[in-house]
């Protein structure tokens, strides 16, 4: 049988309390009965059951990632596991624990939170991504824990901060380098627009050629979901007719993947018969033959960032509302 805080304390020759305020770093012990405590603890080799002391304390030393999306739209997408690779590495170095929550919706989400913080079960929360609908910031914000969305942020809260990348201009940027290349038929392959990340990168598609007077068919703008079905679906409604696009500008990975898997099908070169930019990865660029030009989205930056400015907030540093992190734009032989 493991040993309790009684054991230690009989062992010690103090009282429970007393060994509970050593076990949570309290300061008002004398020398003496810390010392005791301490010799019994290791005598003993205790091991403190963090159930216990969660309930008992100022709370577990955890955070919380939360990626608001359902599993099945987030299976195989390599931003996800990239970017809390990075948050963990980093609660692993300040000795936090980190629980990953799934739900099948935003409102069982937002209950699973509220209920682990009354339960002091965690300091903080990482949010994978921003939905549009920010009440769910909202309603967290009253509980008045750190909240670090890695994402896009437009409301004004007093606990919730975002990292992100600035990817309005960087959309803009990437449909400018293929306007610079004489592309004027150029369609788009984008996310569901309940995201802000979605919204901003079509935007700065549509924006930089509304800027040049340039209008496009409906159809050369389709929404690919989230799943892979769905994006070779809408790269396929692309690619097929008489009338299809020269270039193709992707808002994700997975959009980039359907388009190639797709173009090579149908026998469409890259880039002889088609131009593809988008938001890419390492490993996409590895698979990828030629490599997808475009902004390799700095996912291990936003991950790193993100958990730096959620334990400092956590212990209590000033940090900033919002941390944008810089990308570049690669200009590889899927561009002619």
């Amino acid at each position: 049988m493991s040993p309790t805080i009684y054991d230690i304390a009989r062992l010690a020759n103090v009282s429970k309390s007393t060994v509970s305020r050593v076990l949570n770093k309290q300061t008002n012990i004398s020398p003496e009965a810390l010392e005791r405590v301490l010799k019994a603890i290791e005598e003993l080799n205790y091991q403190p059951n963090k159930l216990a002391r969660g309930l008992t304390s100022s709370g577990f030393d955890a955070i919380m990632v939360i990626s608001t999306r359902s599993t099945k739209t987030t299976a195989g997408n390599p931003f996800f596991s990239e970017v809390l690779h990075a948050i963990t590495a980093r609660a692993e170095l300040e000795g936090f624990d980190v629980i990953l929550q799934t739900s099948k919706n935003s409102k069982e989400d937002l209950q699973k939170c509220v209920s682990k913080i009354k339960q002091k079960m965690i300091k903080g929360i990482i949010m994978l991504s921003s939905p549009t609908d920010e009440s769910f910031f909202e309603e967290l914000d009253q509980y008045a824990i750190p909240v670090v969305v890695i994402g896009k942020v437009d409301g004004e809260f007093k606990h919730v901060c975002s990292v992100d990348t600035d990817n309005y201009h960087d959309s803009i940027a990437l449909t400018q380098t293929l306007l610079n290349k004489g592309h004027r038929k150029i369609a788009c392959l984008h996310a569901p627009l309940d995201y802000h990340v979605s919204v901003d990168r079509l935007a700065g598609f549509k924006d930089c050629l509304r800027q040049q007077d340039i209008n496009l068919p409906d159809e050369w703008i389709v929404d690919g979901g989230y799943t892979n079905e769905t994006a070779l679906e809408a790269a396929q409604k692309l690619l097929s007719g008489e009338n299809i696009p020269e270039a193709i500008f992707a808002t994700d990975s997975l959009k980039l993947m359907s388009i190639y898997r797709i173009a090579q099908e149908k026998g469409i070169k890259i880039p002889e018969q088609l131009s593809v930019v988008g938001y890419s990865n390492d490993m996409l660029s590895f698979l990828l033959s030629p490599p997808p030009g475009g902004i390799e989205v700095p996912t291990l930056e936003l991950g790193t960032a993100g958990s730096a400015l959620l334990f400092d907030k956590i212990t209590g540093k000033a940090a900033p509302g919002r941390t944008i992190i810089p990308t570049t734009i690669s200009l590889t032989d899927s561009i002619t």
